[in-house]
């Protein structure tokens, strides 16, 4: 690994974001601190811009440790992450939060996480542990810790309760941000929640949803991951409400961050035609002042975290700073890799084909609908396909069955059916599987899906896919969601293992993306725990089989 150098100063073009100007300049840094800008005479080649902050990323989501995670996010030009423990937590509570501070602490890109408000999300499933609320106010005691995470319990902070609401006042004692998440809520029940002292919002699918929350005092992040993909809904708002907006991932696959991060955003924003200054307001400046960050934003006295790129159309980052010290250079980390402990909870075990059979019973199905590039299903209400007093799988009308089995204990799989996955054979299954981090799997048949469920098992967590003779794991011993390895290894068989899912029918742009908010029960409409079917809208549990449809 090349050793991180310290040059005393570089010169470019400056973007000025907060001045909205853009000026030859020569930076002079001195103890990881910009000490003087000095305007030059002559335009140079390059152009020097404050770097990128994701300001909601869930890091695990990478199945990447925060280590290997910055060593490959600094050659995008990323400096600092706004990143939620809460998949870790759901895992290990406290313990997992702690291991996260621990392995980011030894690495330069400037990680700043949350105190997870929701550990378990919903009562309404199994998770690993539980964090109370007098937990997150010591977690919102710790320096390290910079805000309260996503509220994803709008319906409680609507009703009142007493937990919810004592979280929220632990943030407010301590002067800390909270973040918010309330997919598709509107009107006054939108007001209510962010009036109770909720300051953003990465949920909004739609421009009208998003301009609206603004309106009752919300900040937006404007997401674009590996599922969810609202991007091209919501950019108008970056012109329209330059002070009020962010961009995140929220969620990033391997394959996805070894080819970008934030610069995508920025670089499709300014070829959509959206003000360069308020693009990387957006990027550089508004996640930095939301949230209290100590990062730099090209001036002097502030610390050297900047960028070096080629042009103002490209975007590409050509060098990256932190601290004064060069961690990325043309394509290539400058960051050495540490060792990293493997922690996990994992308690299930093997499965047969039978306990995935479903009686048939009087009604229609109630179906989930996965939609690509979404986190939102629909609910539909299907015949079932039987067969000797049984509910079947049917793959010719793209109708699965979907299990999610409790990973923490022994107890019977949950079962339902879905559509929108196309899988004509086979199966998939998964550990990360939001937010309790059970095992979630869609397949053809039972045996196929107690195939893959069992893979995972046996790795004590991972992706699994199954067809045929195929058994093919990629196993994630950490949590069971992320990986010790470097994220270019991760990365190549994460895209091995989606193109193998890929040829067994399904047109989902990323399928184990999908799967994994499929237990997600905070996110509306249908969605199935361990312990059974969920309506995400009237946030109680449905059964399988509706009778009267």
């Amino acid at each position: 690994m090349i050793p991180l150098e310290s040059p005393p100063a570089v010169s470019g073009n400056l973007v000025d974001v907060l001045g909205g100007r853009i000026f030859p300049a020569q930076v002079d840094v001195a103890a990881g601190r910009i000490v003087k800008i000095t305007e030059l005479n002559e335009p140079q080649a390059n152009f020097l811009l404050p770097g990128f902050v994701d300001s909601h990323v869930h890091i695990e989501s990478s199945m990447l440790v925060p280590t290997e995670f910055a060593r490959a996010a600094v050659i995008h030009g990323t400096v600092a992450t706004v990143s939620d423990p809460h998949e870790i937590a759901n895992v290990l509570g406290c313990q997992g939060v702690e291991y996260m501070l621990d392995n980011a602490a030894q690495t330069p890109l400037k990680f700043y996480f949350g105190a997870p408000s929701c550990v378990p999300a919903t009562d309404f499933e199994h998770a690993g542990d539980r964090i109370t609320a007098d937990q997150v106010a010591t977690l919102l005691d710790d320096s390290r810790i910079r805000y309260l995470s996503e509220m994803m319990n709008f319906p409680g902070v609507l009703a009142g309760d007493p937990q919810v609401m004592s979280k929220l006042q632990a943030a407010r004692e301590r002067g800390k941000p909270v973040d918010g998440h309330a997919p598709g809520l509107r009107g006054d029940e939108a007001r209510r929640y962010i009036a109770a002292g909720i300051t953003t919002d990465h949920e909004c699918v739609s421009y009208e949803e998003a301009a609206e929350k603004i309106g009752h005092g919300a900040n937006i992040l404007i997401r674009e991951g590996s599922a969810a993909r609202n991007f091209d809904a919501l950019i108008p708002l970056v012109d329209e409400h330059p002070d009020r907006c962010m961009f995140c991932s929220d969620d990033k696959h391997p394959d996805e961050l070894l080819t970008g991060h934030i610069d995508v955003l920025v670089r499709r924003a300014v070829e959509q035609g959206t003000d360069l200054f308020h693009a990387l307001r957006a990027a550089c400046v508004n996640p930095v002042k939301h949230y209290g960050l100590k990062v730099g934003l090209l001036r002097p006295g502030d610390a050297a975290d900047f960028l070096v790129v080629d042009n103002l159309e490209r975007l590409q980052v050509l060098r990256t700073m932190i601290d004064g010290q060069v961690v990325a250079e043309h394509g290539e980390t400058r960051l050495a890799p540490v060792e990293v402990p493997i922690v996990n909870r994992f308690a299930a075990a093997p499965r047969t084909a039978d306990e995935f059979v479903v009686p048939i019973q009087p009604g229609r199905l109630n179906t989930i609908r996965a939609i690509d590039g979404q986190l939102i299903t629909q609910r539909e209400q299907i015949e079932p396909r039987e067969i000797a007093g049984r509910a079947m799988a049917d793959p010719a009308r793209d109708l699965l069955k979907i299990t999610v089995v409790n990973r923490y204990d022994s107890a019977p799989p949950a079962v339902g059916f879905i559509r929108g996955f196309g899988l004509s054979t086979g199966a998939i299954a998964s550990s990360v599987a939001h937010d309790s981090h059970n095992i979630v799997a869609v397949g053809a048949s039972d045996a196929e899906l107690a195939a893959a469920v069992n893979l995972v098992v046996a790795a004590g967590g991972g992706l699994a896919v199954v067809a045929d003779n195929l058994r093919k794991v990629l196993p994630l011993p950490i949590a069971g969601l992320m990986s010790a390895k470097p994220c270019a290894q991760v990365g190549r068989d994460y895209e091995q293992l989606d193109a193998q899912v890929k040829q067994l029918g399904t047109s989902l742009r990323a399928p184990f993306m999908t799967l994994s908010f499929m237990a997600l029960l905070v996110i509306p409409e249908l969605k199935l725990s361990d312990q059974g079917l969920f309506d995400g809208l009237a946030f109680r549990p449905v059964p399988l089989f509706d009778p009267e449809a």
